[in-house]
Formats: structure tokens, sequence, C-alpha cells
């Protein structure tokens, strides 16, 4: 049971990361019918982001844990905020009448820029990076089960993070316009919303969730690399389609469900093909998201036609 419990705890904390991203993805397709491809990248933007902001504390003497956390997540998400209002105000918005391939093409290799860029120009990035451990690594037992406290930490605050996007998007003025444009972009011009300032909050807020995705990965595995966004991406947009693009709910419970994929992989896959390792989890999770897009397209939340992907 220990180790059962060990498994599901993993489960939850790759399931919190998944789902911050899949939700990026879908507020970008709710607002504008696009797919931000280059979204992965972004994340990893925000990683380096916070990683530079750590270095930077501890080479002026500020080397106290909180504060270097509280630089590291705030420049994190503001540089990784301004770069996804970045894209859309001079990327996204000039593509919106062209063809939706060429959005697709264009964000494709935007995100190929910023990852070989980073690799190219970030001091030794074409190797992992130490991402500093900021939290509190002590055990706690609970039930049998051992967990650091870090992790538990960085669970909440995943969590919280997607609650306080839910409640802004359906509690806020700033929720209902974006709805609005997400409904019907030029009803809502009518209705005096101005469909620019729009665009470009929710690409700032989609991309600062996914900085902080990212930040949280780093804390996790204690390492960074420029790599990192292209899995990520890759599982984040694999979580909004199996959970049913265009709807939040759907890219939460998305996310959760190809962490729950990946570790029932992880445990079965060993035990069942002997000579198989538990490294193959990613193949099995994408195996099974591909069999249930053939049965269900839509997802299983189905809000709006994927037409643009």
């Amino acid at each position: 049971m220990s180790e059962v419990s060990q498994y599901i705890f993993n489960g939850l904390m790759l399931g919190v990361i998944y789902a911050m991203v899949a939700v990026g993805f879908t507020l970008f397709f709710g607002v504008l019918d696009v797919i931000q491809f280059s979204h992965g990248d972004t994340l990893m933007v925000g990683a380096f982001a916070g990683l530079t902001a750590s270095i930077v504390m501890m080479k002026i003497g500020l080397d106290y844990p909180v504060l270097q956390l509280l630089a590291v997540v705030i420049f994190g998400v503001a540089v990784t905020g301004l770069l996804g209002a970045g894209i859309a105000k001079f990327l996204i918005l000039p593509l919106r009448h062209a063809p939706p391939l060429n959005t697709l093409l264009a964000t494709l290799m935007l995100g190929t820029v910023m990852r070989e860029a980073v690799r190219l120009f970030y001091p030794d990035g074409s190797n992992p990076k130490p991402f500093p451990a900021l939290l509190p690594t002590s055990m706690v037992e609970l039930g049998g089960l051992s967990l650091r406290i870090d992790n538990l930490i960085l669970l909440a605050s995943g969590l919280l993070a997607i609650a306080g996007v839910h409640l802004l998007i359906t509690r806020t003025k700033l929720g209902l316009a974006i709805r609005a444009v997400a409904q019907d972009g030029e009803t809502a011009r009518l209705m005096g919303i101005n469909f620019e300032a729009v665009v470009l909050i929710t690409f700032a807020l989609g991309s600062g969730l996914a900085a902080l995705a990212g930040v949280m990965n780093g804390l996790y595995y204690y390492e960074v690399n420029f790599n990192v966004g292209l899995l990520l991406g890759v599982i984040g947009f694999a979580a909004a389609i199996l959970g049913g693009l265009g709807n939040i709910y759907g890219a939460i419970i998305g996310g959760f469900l190809f962490a729950a994929l990946q570790v029932i992989g992880s445990a079965m896959l060993p035990a069942l093909i002997p000579g198989i390792p538990s490294s193959y989890k990613d193949v099995f999770a994408f195996a099974v998201v591909i069999i249930f897009m053939a049965w269900k397209p839509t997802g299983l939340i189905a809000e709006k036609s994927s037409e643009r992907v």
C-alpha cells in the first residue's frame, strides 16, 4: 500500500504540472481558435528566467531561500507573461485571417528559435542546469508514506494556481470579458470590449501559468534543460485534447489523466513485459491517448469544434 500511495502522489505531482500547461493551450484556443505550439518552449524560457533570477540573487549576496524563491517565481512569470503577450501581439494576431497552417508553422518555428537560442546563448545552455533547492527537503510520514515537504508545497501551490485561474475566469469582470471574446469576438467588440487587450492578457495569463509550471518542474527535479519544454508542451497539448480542447475543466482532467497513464505504464510495463524499462511510460501514455482520440475525437468534455487544429 505504501508503494501504491507513492505512485498516486507522483501522479498527482505530475498531473498538476501537466494541467497547468494544458490550461494555457485551452485559453489560447478559446480566445482565438489557434494552437500556440511554442507554448512548451515559452515554459522553458520561464524556467530559465527563474534560474537566472536565482543566480543573480546569489551573486549580490541575497541568498535567503525565501527571497530567492520569490525572485524566481516573480521574474519567471513576469518575463514569460510579457513573452506570451508579445507572441500574441506580433505573431498570432497578424496571422488571424491567414490559413490555419500559417499559424501552426509560425509557432512551431518560433518554438525552435527559442529553444535553440537558449541552447546557444545561455551559458553552457546545451547541458542540464542544476536548479536550486529553495524549499525544505525534510520528510513527513503520512500513514506509512514518506513524503518530502517540498513536494507537498509544490502540489498545493499548483492546485492553488489552477484554482486561482479558474476563479479569475469565472468570477471577475476580466474573466467575463475573456469568456465573451471566446464565445464571439465580433459581438464582444460591439459590446465595447477591447478585443486586442483581452487577447494579450489571456496569452500573458496562460504563458505565466506555464512559467510557474516550469519553475515547479525545476524545483521538483532539481534541474532544467533547453529541451524541457518540448516534451512538456506535447504532453500539455495531449492533455488538453484528452480532456476536450477549449474547456478548462477538460484541460485539468486531461492533465491528471495523462499523469495517471504514465504512472500506470511505469508500474505495469516492467511487470507485464520483462525487459521493458519503466521509462517507456511515455510511449504507453501517448498510445492510449491516440486510441482515445480515434474513439472520441472531441475529448472527454467537448465544447468547441477543433477546426483550427
